[in-house]
């Protein structure tokens, strides 16, 4: 009994004497939680009463006081992740009782205060404490300092804990070391230091700034943990912490001036150490400050990748964003090229991936690889993202007037615990691919999770176009054109190196202006020409890189082949007879009867034989329509001789009437159904009638003339009544025969007629032109303007009377592909009539959407009741052009302040076998204009464009 007495007693002496120490001395974060004291601050938030310090410590096991120096360090240097490695040891996992240490003493001795004393004092004394640790070592020298207030007096004792972390470790294991102690800390230095704890010496400064907080503004990175690591580390000398942070490139002044920044402009820039996301090499720029528009862009000192890495999707989407931002087509081109450029000489694996991307396409076109996201789907996915509903986002796009531009505001205001590997763009590309193969069960949930996780590794402005890429349009317009341009120049600038030599970063030099833009063009015409016959950028880009431009006319590869759709060869109106003379004055020509039908391009490969069961149909846009027709391919073997390998054939599929062996108008073969048909339900029939031949027995013909591809297809096909037919024809030389011959078309239900050019080298198929060796002249063109118009429907007006309850009229346009624009271009409510108008109405509805996008140009004046998205293609009828200030079509190109408009649009028929990118152009909507007798003689008027379309 005696010796518990004595045990008690003196466990009661030792804890008054703590809580003696506690009050006299600046009493640190204990020991005994680490992970509590790295989270919670120490300032003007938790406020801990002294009483349930006292209660902490009555039911403390009792353990021997000691000061480790080493343990001070480990806390002033554990906060900096970015240090340099350094020896470790072990951390106890047990929990250490609080350690007091004389060296936070006040310079003047604490007083023995009474009992009732310490009661007045326990009742008012607390300690504040707000924001992280860190963050104050970072901001203020008096951040690992404590306040006590106690009885309206702030008392504030300790010094910088970076202070103390530079004294040498030691160790107090008795009463004896303990005093010690305070001898060594008691030196006029220290009580100095500790008279004026705000001033800061110039070493302890200098150790502040360069410690950084992993933590900022409930931000963390990839690389960092929000709990502090469970390791201590072994002080660095001063000179080996000083080439530690010349070797990481730290800017300690630069670092210290954003740590001032207030929390909501840390917010408001979105400047956390890995939302920067700098890949600094040696010679290259960061990502955030990649620049393609750089004038005199050098390919590999410009890049923000090194050679071999893979291409950051950063750098593609600030190549758009400068794109997007420059209205000049040539300084378009040259930005893509710039970027190009870099990619071909750095890494050209990702060449495929990022033209793809600036095409928007994720395959060749008749692969028919889609993503089919709906838009609603899009901001399902960024609103989960981004902790909003789908009206918010639905409110946000209509704000911003694009879906893209409200995801990376969105995405900016975003904050994330852990910050998501920078994104690159063949992943990207790759998971694009990756949702457009996604089908069956749960397909859009799964898509809508894929699209997410790229979104929230989105930085800057990649939101906004990763977000058009999955819309399906860019918006930036960057035509097709255009890129196979830039990849001209790119190439011709800088050619891969042959046979070993070395590679040449810029061609141009040592050449006049006039001489590179002549390989320019060259190149140009190689590229494109390539392309055309093969329109397939897996075999096209590969065969660049490796031997340029010049090496695509001899690989075989890239050369015609039954399989890859070409686009077809289109024709220019002509207004008259008079104007086919004045065209082919003193050529030989050819008259074809024009079918009312849809355009079909039939491949059958082989090499011994045909292989029918791998034939295929295509539309004139690359559209696959083979599962339209398998009563064409059923009857294959009836049109082929047996002279025939292989062949690709150029037709137009015409609704006929078998019985009355009629043609029967379009309108009739627009019911037919687009996929999946089944021969046994096939209601409507068609007759194939066929035109050209471009393909024969392994050998491309688009270069021999007309003649002689008109007389291989007569010889080595059949013709079977009602089912293959040749294209009626006739070779005429005289205005009267032009005239005859057209009227038996219009008799025989054809449109008009088809002139083209029979010998020569104008008498060539041109893949992918619509060029003046072909001439259309439709029965139309005998009055008024000289063509029908292809129009998009991009807005309606609420019936009234008798149309109440449809659309009475709606808001038409024309497309600008210089700046992938839809231009409105008139209001039109004639040629309907109610059951059409409501079948319409019908079809439209489900395209309605709740305001213009941002690439529509109108007039306020002419705004209609709905909007609809650019989804539907319909014919149009005019009496004439005329110039308008309330349409915007070709707006600036004949006057400044106006566009130009049709008089009197009626309605002819829908085109489904169209989309809007092949609806009218603005330069067609010109030239008609000035092709009109009233302004056909003014300054300007050429209708002589022939180009790739």
């Amino acid at each position: 009994m005696t010796t518990f007495c004595t045990i008690f007693r003196a466990c009661s002496v030792l804890s008054i004497t703590l809580r003696q120490t506690l009050r006299s001395s600046a009493v640190k974060r204990p020991k005994y939680s680490l992970n509590f004291y790295e989270s919670v601050a120490f300032v003007n938030v938790r406020k801990m009463s002294q009483k349930s310090i006292t209660s902490f410590f009555k039911i403390t096991p009792k353990k021997s006081v000691e000061v480790k120096q080493e343990s001070l360090e480990d806390d002033s240097e554990a906060s900096n992740p970015n240090e340099s490695p350094v020896k470790t040891e072990k951390r106890s996992s047990k929990r250490q009782r609080l350690d007091s240490s004389d060296e936070d003493i006040t310079p003047t001795s604490p007083k023995i205060q009474t009992n009732s004393e310490k009661k007045k004092k326990a009742k008012r004394q607390r300690i504040d404490s707000s924001g992280s640790e860190t963050e104050l070592t970072e901001q203020r020298p008096e951040e690992n300092l404590v306040t006590i207030r106690s009885n309206g007096t702030v008392k504030t004792y300790g010094s910088p804990r970076s202070k103390r972390a530079k004294e040498s470790p030691i160790k107090a294991e008795s009463p004896k070391s303990e005093v010690k102690v305070k001898e060594e800390k008691a030196t006029p230095e220290t009580k100095k230091q500790k008279k004026s704890p705000v001033q800061k010496s110039p070493k302890t400064e200098k150790k502040s700034k360069k410690s950084t907080n992993p933590v900022q503004n409930g931000v963390s990175n990839d690389s960092e943990v929000i709990t502090p690591p469970k390791v201590k580390e072994e002080k660095l000398s001063p000179k080996c912490e000083k080439d530690s942070e010349k070797d990481k490139g730290i800017k300690s002044e630069k670092d210290s001036k954003e740590n001032k920044d207030s929390e909501s402009d840390k917010d408001s820039k979105n400047e956390s150490v890995e939302d920067k996301a700098k890949v600094v090499n040696a010679g290259k720029v960061e990502e955030t400050e990649y620049n393609p528009a750089k004038p005199k862009y050098h390919p590999v000192d410009d890049a923000c990748w090194s050679a071999g890495q893979p291409v950051p999707y950063l750098a593609l989407a600030r190549t758009l964003e400068a794109i997007e931002g420059t209205s000049a087509r040539l300084r378009m081109i040259e930005i893509l090229a710039n970027y190009l450029r870099s990619v071909m000489v750095l890494t050209p694996e990702d060449l495929l991936p990022s033209v793809y991307m600036c095409l928007n396409q994720l395959a060749p076109a008749h692969l028919s690889v889609e993503l089919g996201i709906a838009e609603t789907y899009l901001m399902k996915a960024v609103g989960q993202a981004t902790g909003r509903s789908l009206a918010q986002m639905k409110a946000a796009t209509q704000r911003a007037g694009d879906l893209g531009a409200a995801a990376q505001h969105a995405r900016a205001a975003q904050r994330m615990l852990h910050r998501a590997p920078p994104l690159t763009a063949r992943r990207v590309f790759a998971q694009l691919k990756l949702i457009a193969g996604t089908t069956g069960p749960s397909s859009v949930n799964k898509k809508i999770s894929i699209i997410q996780s790229l979104y929230v590794a989105c930085r800057q402005s990649e939101a906004k176009y990763l977000i058009r890429s999955l819309e399906g349009k860019l918006r930036i317009g960057l035509a097709e054109q255009s890129v196979l341009q830039a990849l001209a120049l790119a190439s011709t600038m800088t050619p891969p190196a042959l046979n070993g030599e070395e590679r040449i970063l810029d061609a141009s030099k040592g050449l006049t202006p006039e001489e590179f833009k002549s390989r320019v063009e060259e190149n140009a015409i190689l590229i494109k020409t390539t392309y055309c016959e093969c329109p397939n950028l897996e075999l096209v880009l590969p065969a660049l890189a490796s031997g340029g431009a010049r090496a695509l006319t001899s690989d075989r590869r890239c050369a015609l082949a039954p399989g890859a759709p070409l686009r077809p060869m289109l024709a220019l109106p002509a207004r008259g007879v008079a104007d086919v003379f004045h065209r082919f004055e003193g050529a030989e020509f050819t008259c074809e009867w024009k079918y009312d039908g849809e355009r079909a391009q039939i491949h059958v490969p082989g090499d011994d034989k045909p292989d029918l069961d791998n034939a295929r149909i295509f539309s004139r846009n690359q559209e696959n329509n083979t599962s339209k027709y398998p009563d064409v391919l059923r009857r294959l073997p009836s049109l082929l001789k047996e002279s025939v390998r292989s062949c690709v054939l150029d037709c137009e599929a015409v609704a006929y009437d078998v019985d009355k062996k009629q043609i029967l108008p379009f309108q009739i073969l627009s019911t037919r159904k687009r996929k999946d048909v089944k021969e046994s339900e096939i209601k409507v029939r068609v007759c194939v009638f066929v035109f050209d031949l471009l393909y024969l027995n392994g050998a491309p013909l688009v270069r021999a003339p007309l003649r002689e591809r008109r007389a291989l297809l007569r010889e080595h096909f059949n013709e079977v009544p009602g089912e293959w037919q040749f294209a009626t024809s006739k070779d005429c030389s005289s205005v009267d025969e032009v005239q005859q011959f057209l009227e038996e078309a219009v008799k025989g239900s054809c449109e008009g007629l088809m002139i083209k050019m029979l010998t020569g080298d104008d008498a060539r198929y041109d893949i992918a032109r619509r060029s003046h060796n072909w001439l259309k002249l439709k029965k139309d063109y005998l009055e008024g303007v000289g063509d029908t118009i292809d129009a998009v429907v991009i807005g309606g007006y609420w019936g009234k009377g008798r149309r109440r309850g449809v659309w009475g009229g709606f808001l038409l346009a024309c497309r600008d592909p210089a700046s992938d624009q839809l231009q409105a271009l008139c209001r039109l409510g004639c040629g309907f009539s109610d059951p059409l108008l409501l079948e319409l109405s019908r079809k439209l509805q489900p395209h309605i959407i709740d305001g213009p996008r941002n690439y529509y140009r109108f007039d306020p004046s002419v705004s209609p009741d709905v909007w609809f998205a650019a989804s539907r293609v319909w014919e149009l009828r005019c009496a004439d052009l005329s110039l308008s200030a309330a349409h915007r079509a070709a707006a600036g190109a004949l006057a400044p302040d106006k566009g130009i408009s049709l008089r009197f649009p009626r309605f002819v028929r829908e085109r489904e076998d169209k989309t809007p990118e092949e609806a009218t152009t603005a330069q067609q909507i010109v030239d008609m204009y000035l092709s009109q007798d009233q302004v056909k003689n003014t300054a300007g008027n050429k209708l002589d464009y022939d180009d790739f379309y």
